[in-house]
Order: C-alpha cells, then structure tokens, then sequence
C-alpha cells in the first residue's frame, strides 16, 4: 500500500472515528436524561403517534390547555405555573406531538395544522369541550391553528409570548433549520447533542434573558430532555416547518379569527418581538399585554403573573 493511499484512509478513519465516539456519548447523555426526568403522566394515542399529558384540578371546572413552546416540554407549566391554576380549573397540560414523551409518526406531523390536528383529537378522545388554549412561543402559535381550524371548538385563547407573524431571523435557533429528515437524524444521533450540552449555558442564558435560568431548570422544568436525539430532531422539525407555516397562517387572522383571548408579553423579550407578535394581534381582537422587566420565559420566570393574566383574560374577555 502506497504512503498515498494509507494517508486517505487514515483522513477516513479520523471522522469515522468522531462520528463513533459522537454517537456513544448521545446515547449516554440520552439515556441519563431519561433518567433524571422520567415520563409523569399518562399517554393517549392519538392518529399519527401519542400524546404524553397530566392532569390536574378539579374534572368538573372548566378547562384549561397549556401548550408548551419550541424544544419544551410540559414541565415548563408544571414548573410553577399549573399548581396555581389548579384549584379553579381542569388543567391539561401536555407534551406537543413529539416533544417530551409525546410522540409523532412523521416529520411531516410538525406542521402548526398536523399539531393543531393531534391536539384536537387528544382533547376530543379525553372529552375535554370548550377549553381554553394557554400556548407558549411556538404553543401560541399551535393553539391560534387550532382556533382558526375549529372555532366551534375553542372557548378562548390566553397566549403567552406567542409566535403570531413569520420571524426574520431565527436567532439561537437557527441551527435547527435542516430540511433533509435524513441529515436531521443523521445529525441528531452524532453531533448535535455534544454540541447542545456545551453550549446549553449561553443559549439558556439569551432565552432567557433579562431573568436567570434557574439552577434547577434541567430537572424541574425538564431541560434535560433536550440532550435525546429524539427531541433534536422533534425541535428541528418544529423550527424548519411549523414556524416556517406562520407565513401562511398569519394571513387568515383577519377573516377567520374570531376566537376571543388576550396575549401577554415581556417587555425585554429577546426572542419573540412583542411588537410584531403581540400588539399586531390587537387589530383581530386579541388584547395585548406587556409585562416589565420580563423575557420570553415567562410561564418559568413569572408563575404569579401568568395565573394573574389567565385568570383575568377568563373573567373578562372568554
């Protein structure tokens, strides 16, 4: 064998060899992610995969959905804010369609119309009748598909920081963008979980932001359920086609929205401008709060004012 040729084979080797050593340590870090947040409520299958939930409050009150953002879980409601809804409402709180321990057959599924589908027939399987839709971020956006494709079915919508408008830039999330199902999977099994758990902190930190992430988020708020193949490639599914679907569903809210609700928003959000994604919503009826001092993460950061501005959006506009 010639110098030449085992040079090329040796240069094979090497990222062969990375590739390896990527892929062992995703399968680690997944496997101890499952292990530090375990699933916490029941599944319902649902067409096109299953819908992982809990419930809590009284069966009897009304009730209450909440739909968490990208790369979410619903331990970003069970963090703080569902235990203060809890006594006055059936709260739903549930993991979108392959987020968490939910799960989703096709890639195609994460369309804002296929997820607005699942949740629907989640909600028609559990006999869950006139809810009203609690989305954060990507979830508001989810829950204004569902109030667009089935109006007779909504009671009201109380969104928090939601996606309402195409976004310019994708910021932190643009790495997510990856068109290919293959590449998406390819990537997710080898580099992208190492690379996630290395840059956790300052991506966490600009989500955040002006608030610190809590110390406990990875656990209590089910951070870590991030670092799983499975949930890279839910979220790159998430940000290359259902907030790519905005642009199409944004234009219908002047003649068929007519679902009553209320939005509120941090007045320092860094990811979601509150101008273009809340206030513009004002002119289809959806009232527009804005919070001071307060980022995108608000169902985590401000618990007390999120079961403030629900139950208010309830009383006087639903």
């Amino acid at each position: 064998m010639t110098v030449i040729n085992s040079l090329a084979l040796a240069g094979l080797a090497l990222p062969a060899a990375f590739l390896s050593a990527s892929h062992l340590k995703t399968r680690r870090l997944a496997r101890r992610a499952e292990t530090l947040v375990p699933p916490v409520g029941q599944l319902q299958m649902v067409p096109g995969g299953s819908i992982h939930y809990v419930e809590m409050g009284p069966r009897e009150a009304p009730p209450l959905v909440l739909i968490h953002g990208l790369s979410g879980q619903l331990q970003h409601f069970t963090y703080a804010l569902a235990e203060l809804l809890a006594p006055d409402f059936r709260v739903i709180i549930l993991d979108r369609p392959g987020c968490g321990y939910s799960t989703r057959n096709q890639d195609h599924l994460a369309t804002l119309s296929e997820q607005a589908r699942m949740i629907q027939s989640f909600l028609d399987l559990r006999n869950v009748d006139q809810p009203i839709l609690c989305g954060h971020s990507l979830g508001g956006a989810i829950a204004l598909a569902m109030a667009l494709n089935a109006p007779q079915k909504i009671r009201g919508l109380a969104l928090l920081a939601p996606l309402t408008h195409p976004v310019a830039d994708a910021g932190s999330f643009k790495g997510l963008i990856i068109h290919s199902p293959f590449m998406r999977r390819l990537i997710a099994q080898t580099v992208a979980i190492p690379a996630a758990q290395r840059t956790a902190g300052e991506v966490l930190q600009q989500i955040f932001a002006p608030s610190p992430c809590p110390e406990d988020f990875l656990i209590q708020a089910g951070g870590a359920l991030g670092l799983r193949p499975k949930s890279f490639v839910a979220a790159s599914a998430d940000a290359t086609l259902a907030s790519a679907g905005i642009g199409e569903q944004s234009p219908r809210y002047a003649s068929e929205l007519k679902t009553p609700g209320a939005i509120l928003f941090g007045s320092q959000d860094a990811v979601l401008d509150a101008k273009t994604n809340g206030n513009a919503m004002e002119q289809y009826g959806l009232h527009c709060e804005t919070e001071p001092n307060q980022g995108h993460m608000l169902p985590i950061t401000a618990p007390a004012r999120c079961n403030q501005f629900i139950r208010d959006t309830v009383d006087s506009r639903c």
